[in-house]
Parts: C-alpha cells; structure tokens; sequence
C-alpha cells in the first residue's frame, strides 16, 4: 500500500507508529481514539492488553426485592456498578494503551476465541477469558505521527471465511484495505497471523472514513456489503464482492434506489428448499424520498432484499441489481386520532434463529429524530411480514409534483424482486427476465406498504431517560414455564439493560420486565458491538475504549429466600431447595422452583421458605401484590 497524502497523513498501510495523534472533540479520553498508531502492522511486536482498574467496590452484594423495589438503586431493577460486577460477578475487562473502537467482533465457538477488530490492531481472545495471558494480538509499535487521530487503520468488518481463514477489511488510513487471517481450524492450534504482503483493495468492502458505518456478510465465499465507495462518503452502494462471479452493485447516483443510506446490519435467510430463492436483507436508514415537501429532511428505517443469485441485467441494469427493493421498518407508540409517535433511527438488528431456519425473528434497536421527543424502542418483525410486504404494491410517482401512491397498472411477469429458480422454468438467470422487468425493477425500488412490528407497537420502550439504546442481542431461554426471549441492550452510556419479554394474556401478547441494568464501562463509553454465548452463558460488549465479558445471569444476588429468587423472574434462575441458582432444564433435581409469567412465590414456595425482606417482614401473603419491572 502507497503512503496516503495531504489529510490522508502517512501510514496507510501496514505499518505505523505509536506515537498519540491530536484527540478529535467529543472524544473518549484514557485509551481513546486519540492514541493511535498509523496504519495495521500485523505480524510485527504485540502489544500488550490491560486490565481496566475500578474503583474499590461498596458492600452489598445481593439485589433484594421487596415491592417490586431492590434493597438499592431505582425502582423495579436489579442496578450493578463495575465494581461489584467485577468483585463478584465475573466482570472481565480488557483494553490496549494505544488503540480503541472495539466495533467488530466475532465470536467463534469451535475454536474458543473471540476474534475483535479494532485501530491497528486484530485481537484473538479466548471465550471464557478474554483477560488471560494466552490471547494473542497483531498489531505494531512503529511508525509516524500523522497529526490526525482518524489516519488510522480502523477494523471495520471481520467474517469467518473458510475453516481455517478469516478475512477482515479496514479503512487503511483512507485506503480501504482487506486481508486473510490465518486463525487455524481448532482451539488447540495456535495459528493466528497475517501476511501483510498479501492484501486487497478494500473499496466496496470497508469504508473509507471510520466515522461512515458499514455492513456486512459473507455467504458462500461471497461478500455482501453496505458501504459507501468513495472517500467523500456520497457513493453509496450495495455491493457483492469476492467469489467468482463478476462484482455488481446498486444503480449509482439515483435516489429512488438509496437517499444517503447508514447500513446497520445484513443478513441471509433461506427462502425455501431451493437454494437459487435464498435472498440477503439489508438494514438501513436513510432520508426518505418520499416524504412531504416542506418538511425537510425525514429519516425512515428501511429493508432492503436482493436475490443472492441475481447477476445483473443482459441489456439494462448490466452489473446491477435487478432484484432489489426496499420497504420502510416502522415502530411506532399509536396515538389518539393516527398520530403516531414514530422511532426512525434504526440503530442495530439482532437475527434471533428459530427452529424453522426460514423462518427468523428480526430485534431491531430504534431512537427518535425528534429534538421534542428523545426516547428508545425494541420492535420485533417476522419474516411474514417482511415478505408480505415485497409480494404487495409498489410505491409510484408520476412525477415531481405528484404524491406517491400505490401504482396500479399491470406489474411485468415474473413479478421484480422475484429470483431465477425452478419456480419460473424459462427464467435460470436474471439475466433472461424480459426488458420490461428490468425497467419496472429499476423505477420501481420502494414498496408501498411498510412492514409493521409483531402486536403493532414496540415490545420495549425507554423514554425520558438519559440513555439511547445502540446495540442488542437475544438469547431465548427455556424455563420452567416455557421459552422466553432474554434482550440485552447496549446503551450510549456504557449500560447493558437486562430485559425478559413474558406473554401478558396468551403467548400472542407479550410484555416486557427488565430485570437488570448494568454498568459495564466505568467511562460511561457508548456500547457499540454486542456478542452472546449461550453455550458459555457469556455477554461480550465493546465500546471505544474497552471489551467487557460478563456472565448472562447473577442468581445468586437475588437473595436468599425461595420467594425472591421467583419474584425476580429471571429465566435463567431457579430456586433449588436452599439458594437461587441457574436452571438446567432436564435435571434430576427435585426442587426447581420457577415462576418466570406469573412471579408468584405464594404458589410455589411454602410458608417457611418465603423468607423475609430486607426490613424483616415477610415475602409473599396477601399483601404482597407486587411484580418486579413489570411495565
């Protein structure tokens, strides 16, 4: 790689230095964006990890319920400091002196590591303790001081390619750039390096400017990305890139395809039994096209789709997209006479598997645009009705004077946004659709309908607070009681809400009760990247200046009484005869005391194991009508 020029600085490749560069305003202070080294050196002199330090921890220990009110903090959760989580709560952290933005993660559960991607550096933690000794980072100590903190080399996107390669992409100092990993095929081999002699052009692939966002996925040695391809950041662009068929992209420069896009999250999801229906979704947000004049600039959520076997027009749209379209993501509060309080800002997608692997529950994390209204929310989709809206009307306009309107004329056959596959015999590649769906496809990109949120609302919701949700994972859980979904949600202060979605009336209506919040980064550092091991019972969270790895559930400090283990209601905790623990499902032990819907200790736990508060009364009875955070 060339030595970048002007702005660019020096060290936009492989090789930096590790003297500080100037801190941008806003930015976090200790190992912040500001100390830096110039550029990846992979191979070259580890750095080494630390161990963040906290302040000494307070006494206490256990989260007592009474009233739906812990024995400290705010009402109706369970609320943990850094301290206490890590004097007793498995609290691991880890951080490098001169790096920071722990964007990309990927957690590998067959080799036992937690590969990151951060400025320099690609780290490879093990799970179960991502503060050892034995992790092992690529990253260098020389170089030059560029004099600007974002000439850095920022790890951007990192995906397992093969058994025994991964392939991460930077922005190289603005000169995007994308190499191989050699990572091994087990946890006992020690293979972890990188030949920096042997890279590729990351354009397409990673942004050029570390503050742009980017998505990502890698699905049969083919890269399917969201990214913008120019160092400007205006070319925005869907992309396919590797593998062995010729790139292709998104039309360029029209604004009915993408209108200043930030890519969020994508994903493949089979569509049937056949392969060539298989289609990859695209989560973004971006100003709306077809917003009311006068009102300025309105951003909308949207879902992209494409045909993963779409290889571009024969005489239009050649090297294009044929298949794409776009629908916009609500979720929205309903209000009294249709005005609806809208969340637009899409912010993070958790694909939660289900047993029909066509079928995947879609978490989405959103705020409010709205300087009147600040508020977070959780809405839940199903791929029913992502696909009911792509199979309902397009979106048209007449021109620039005209509202848009759902377009009534005849839609060409096959229908765009259909695949080539063995459902239409005389079509085996896009390439053989008929003109007049190549051009119906290509002033046709928006649905008309929007897809809507499972129950028509948010499941979560967070207003007036001083907090934006940024990031989620889901765990589903099996209880005593059933299969409950488990929400952990990053927040912009370094905080983790712990949240349990329980049905409220049947299991079509569900409700949530946050059961814990967590202070993760002692910095208040915003969480940007969330990862969870449901074989290791494990969270792992980054952030701009640190990795955090802590145990999904703290049993124990519920207290010690049969009742309050079930007042909190945890999916994970049970009470086994004489303290709260984790519940196994299919264990041979006899008491397993578990009430995760109802929460009530009055059914489940005998008189003399109610136990009592932490004032000395007793739990449970006839007065104790209590439900810890329910909302």
């Amino acid at each position: 790689m060339g030595a970048g020029g002007g702005a660019r600085g020096r060290g936009s490749g492989w090789a930096g230095d590790g003297r500080s560069a100037r801190r941008e305003p806003g930015q976090a202070s200790g190992t912040g964006l500001g100390d830096g080294v110039a550029g990846w050196s992979w191979g070259g002199g580890a750095s080494h990890g630390q161990t963040t330090q906290d302040p000494h921890p307070r006494g206490g220990g256990e989260c007592r319920w009474r009233g739906g009110v812990p024995r400290w903090g705010r009402a109706e959760r369970c609320r943990w400091v850094p301290a206490e989580l890590r004097a007793r709560h498995g609290l691991r952290l880890f951080t490098l002196e001169r790096s920071c933005c722990y964007e990309a993660l990927l957690l590998d559960e067959e080799r036992g590591r937690l590969f990151a991607g951060a400025q320099n550096h690609l780290l490879s933690l093990a799970l179960d303790d991502i503060s050892q000794r034995d992790r092992k980072v690529m990253g260098g100590e020389g170089g030059t001081d560029t004099g600007h903190s974002w000439c850095m080399n920022f790890v951007k996107i990192l995906h397992p390619y093969n058994r025994t390669h991964l392939y991460a992409c930077g922005t190289g100092a603005f000169h995007p750039v994308c190499a191989f990993v050699e990572a091994g095929q087990h946890a006992e081999e020690p293979f972890f390096k990188l030949d920096p002699r042997h890279t590729e052009d990351g354009k397409g692939k990673s942004p050029y400017d570390p503050r742009h966002t980017a998505a990502s996925v890698l699905v049969g040695e083919e890269l399917y990305s969201g990214v913008a391809t120019d160092l400007m950041g205006r070319d925005f662009t869907i992309f396919r890139s590797l593998g062995r068929r010729p790139s292709i992209r998104t039309e360029q420069h029209d604004s009915r395809w993408l209108n200043e896009p930030k890519f969020v999250a994508v994903f493949w999801v089979p569509e049937s039994e056949d392969p060539d229906d298989d289609k990859i979704y695209f989560f973004f947000r971006e100003t709306a096209v077809e917003r009311q004049q006068g009102l300025g600039k309105t951003s909308f959520a949207r879902i992209g789709q494409i045909c993963r076997n779409d290889v571009g027009g024969q005489r239009s749209l050649v090297n294009k997209w044929t298949t794409f379209l776009k629908a916009r993501l609500v979720c929205a509060v309903p209000g009294p006479d249709g005005a609806d309080t809208h969340f637009d800002e899409l912010r993070d997608v958790f694909l939660l598997q289900t047993r029909d692997k066509r079928n995947p529950l879609v978490y989405a994390v959103f705020s409010t645009s709205s300087s009147v209204f600040q508020g977070s929310a959780i809405c839940v989709y199903t791929m029913a009705d992502i696909r009911r809206a792509f199979l309902g009307p397009f979106a048209h306009k007449e021109g620039p004077n005209y509202q848009w309107v759902s377009y009534q004329g005849r839609v060409p056959y096959p229908r765009p946004g259909m695949c080539p596959s063995k459902t239409f015999g005389t079509f085996g590649s896009t390439k053989d659709f008929p003109d007049e769906v190549i051009q119906f496809a290509r002033h046709h990109p928006l649905m008309y309908n929007p897809v809507l949120p499972h129950g028509q609302r948010p499941l979560f919701l967070q207003a007036t607070v001083p907090y934006t949700f940024t990031r989620i994972a889901v765990d589903r859980v099996t209880a005593a009681d059933g299969h409950y979904d488990v929400l952990f949600i990053g927040t912009d202060v370094g905080t983790v809400l712990k949240v349990v979605s329980v049905p409220k009336e049947s299991w079509h209506r569900m409700e949530p009760l946050l059961l814990e919040e967590l202070q993760v980064f002692q910095d208040a550092s915003p969480i940007t990247s969330l990862q969870l091991s449901s074989k290791r019972q494990q969270l792992y969270a980054g952030s701009a200046t640190a990795l955090a790895q802590l145990p999904l559930h703290r049993c124990g400090a519920y207290g010690k009484a049969c009742a309050e283990c079930c007042l909190a209601r945890d999916p994970y905790c049970a009470w086994d005869g004489t303290a709260c623990t984790r519940y196994v499902p299919n264990t041979k032990r006899r008491f397993r005391r578990q009430d995760v819907r109802n929460g009530d200790p009055n059914v489940l736990c005998s008189e003399g194991e109610l136990g009592r508060g932490w004032d000395g009364q007793a739990i449970g009875g006839q007065e104790s009508q209590w439900h810890p955070g329910l909302y």
